[in-house]
């Protein structure tokens, strides 16, 4: 699973979701469904925006999460 560091990285920079939504253009559901991890693909042009204006490598942005996998019984 993928987790983007988006509110963390706004925190850190002092800035808000707002801020970054004007910024970046992007409708307010569609900056929360990426937040919360409810899609599936995002655009190479909304990761370099998200980098450029939270200050921050795709690697500070990304992160790789392990999901256990279930144990059969």
């Amino acid at each position: 699973m993928v987790r983007l560091h988006i509110e963390e990285l706004l925190n850190k920079n002092n800035k808000t979701k707002y801020w970054l939504r004007k910024n970046m253009n992007i409708t307010t559901k569609n900056l929360n469904r990426v937040i919360n991890g409810e899609t599936t693909s995002i655009s190479f042009r909304y990761l370099e925006d998200f980098c450029t204006y939270l200050n921050c490598s795709l690697d500070e942005l990304i992160e790789i999460v392990n999901i256990p996998e279930k144990e059969e019984a």
